[in-house]
Order: structure tokens, then C-alpha cells, then sequence
């Protein structure tokens, strides 16, 4: 069974960038679609990125595009999320979470693996 444990999170000043980085064990994550959704209070999931089993599409949100950047290594079993140019808005709780579907999707109903989640904190 895919496990997924979430790091790198903390806390950061608005500019800033931070990396998170998704371990897995169990399966291998080039069996998978991946994706990166975050959380707030009171809120739905909402994925900001995702990539596909060999890593050769990638999908990323309008409100991260050209600051955040996900990209999947196979070989060490882990994906990434490069943040950068960070915003108050993009304090929450980030998820990495694995997808059987053909193809990426940005629905969190169709992932059915996720990690406990890190928490990003950007101060203004």
C-alpha cells in the first residue's frame, strides 16, 4: 500500500520560497498521478499542481503559475514542490496525494492516497 509523509513546510516571509518534498514507500509513485493540493480552514481541497506517472506533463494552478514548480523523481520514490515568491494567501495546510486515473486530474475525489499534510505559513 502507497504511503505518502509530507516535509518541509514552516514558516516564511512573503517572497520567500520554500520546497516540499513527498516521500512515498510501499509502491512507486511512477505508478501514480500526483498531485499537490492545499487546505484552509473552512475550505475545500484545492490542488495547485499535479503531474503525471513518467513526470512529462504537469499541471499547475492560475494562482501559483510561474511561482510554484512540481516535479516528481522517480528514482528516489519522491515529488517536489518548488514554491517561490510566496504570498500570505498561500498559507495552509499542503497535501501530496497519489491519482490511478489515465490521466492527471485536478479532482481530490479521485485521489485515494494522501500524506498527513505540512503546514505553510507566509507572514506579510
Amino acid at each position: 500500500q502507497l504511503q505518502l509523509v509530507e516535509s518541509g513546510g514552516g514558516l516564511v516571509q512573503a517572497g520567500g520560497s520554500l520546497r516540499l518534498s513527498c516521500a512515498a514507500s510501499g509502491r512507486t509513485v511512477s505508478s501514480y498521478n500526483m498531485g499537490w493540493f492545499r487546505q484552509t480552514p473552512g475550505k475545500e481541497r484545492a490542488c495547485v499542481a499535479a503531474i503525471s506517472r513518467t513526470g512529462g506533463s504537469t499541471y499547475n494552478a492560475n494562482s501559483v503559475k510561474g511561482r510554484f514548480t512540481n516535479s516528481k523523481d522517480n528514482a528516489k520514490n519522491t515529488v517536489y514542490l518548488q514554491m517561490n515568491s510566496l504570498r500570505p494567501e498561500d498559507t495552509a495546510v499542503y497535501y501530496c496525494a497519489a491519482d490511478q486515473s489515465t490521466t492527471p486530474t485536478l479532482d481530490p475525489h479521485a485521489y485515494n492516497s494522501w500524506g498527513q499534510g505540512t503546514q505553510v505559513t507566509v507572514s506579510s
